[in-house]
């Protein structure tokens, strides 16, 4: 468990964020601050709307009322290129990697290094995306045999660095992680942790949405708790593990409550 960090500047603000899909009402007006260097544990039962709350912020979906801020100036996400391209970056569960590919490539994918490009031909340029993929590892230490070691014959903690290092191998400024360390073993789920853990010491700020409260407890410093697409609760992380995991649930279930005026859409 981390200490606060309410003193630090808001990287991310959502404001009053709603989105309808037909009669569905996914998001009723939710608010989230994501400060610097801090990991924010985002959590709720199935259709409490973090999915798309997240989707929302990573681009894949435009809210129908409320607003987004990055340091302070509101900005508008057409696409998750966009998002990207202003430093937000989101690791899917399943880690949306080339098995077919090597490290050095799946780090590089869609943002390859070019040599030489003749017109419609371009030349990659395979040496510099292998340093790059080599230090960027190094910086995050991560222990891979190889760069060009195909992804396919990784192991399941191994593929889960391999995703979160491609997210902040260009400068994000904040990283989305959609169950981390889901399905992953023991040991693998306490490497992953220990990346969060470093990625954090080197500045980047982390939104875990997580099923597994003892995650969040262990790197997380605020819990942030949705409910039918409304935040009902939002504070940092204290007390022990019992009672982090009794406070989450009861407000996962609706058994308490913080922002109960909320409820109007």
């Amino acid at each position: 468990m981390e200490s606060t960090t309410q003193t630090r500047p808001p990287v991310v603000e959502m404001r009053g964020i709603k989105k309808n899909f037909g009669a569905v009402q996914a998001l009723r007006g939710v608010d989230l601050v994501l400060r610097r260097n801090e990991v924010l544990g985002l959590v709720g039962d199935n259709a409490a709307g973090k999915s798309t709350l997240m989707k929302t912020l990573s681009g894949a979906y435009t809210p129908d009322a409320g607003g987004i801020f990055l340091e302070g100036t509101q900005v508008h996400f057409s696409s998750p290129l966009d998002a990207r391209r202003q430093g937000i970056e989101m690791v899917y569960q399943d880690y949306a990697l080339a098995n077919n590919l090597d490290v050095a490539a799946n780090v590089f994918l869609g943002r390859e290094a070019v040599s030489l490009n003749l017109g419609s031909v371009s030349v990659m340029d395979h040496h510099f995306m292998e340093q790059e993929t080599k230090r960027l590892m190094d910086r995050l230490k991560i222990r891979i045999d190889s760069v060009r070691q195909k992804v396919e014959r990784l192991s399941g903690g191994q593929r889960q660095a391999v995703a979160i290092a491609r997210a902040t191998a260009f400068n994000a400024k904040v990283i989305i992680m959609d169950e981390p360390t889901a399905a992953l073993s023991v040991a693998a789920i306490a490497k992953v942790l220990d990346l969060i853990r470093e990625l954090k010491t080197q500045g980047v700020s982390i939104i875990i949405v997580s099923h597994r409260l003892e995650d969040i407890y262990q790197v997380g410093d605020r819990m942030m708790v949705l409910r039918h697409g409304r935040k009902v609760h939002d504070s940092p992380i204290e007390g022990d593990i019992h009672e982090f995991r009794e406070r989450a649930v009861a407000y996962m279930v609706g058994a308490r409550d913080d922002y109960p005026l909320a409820e109007t859409a």
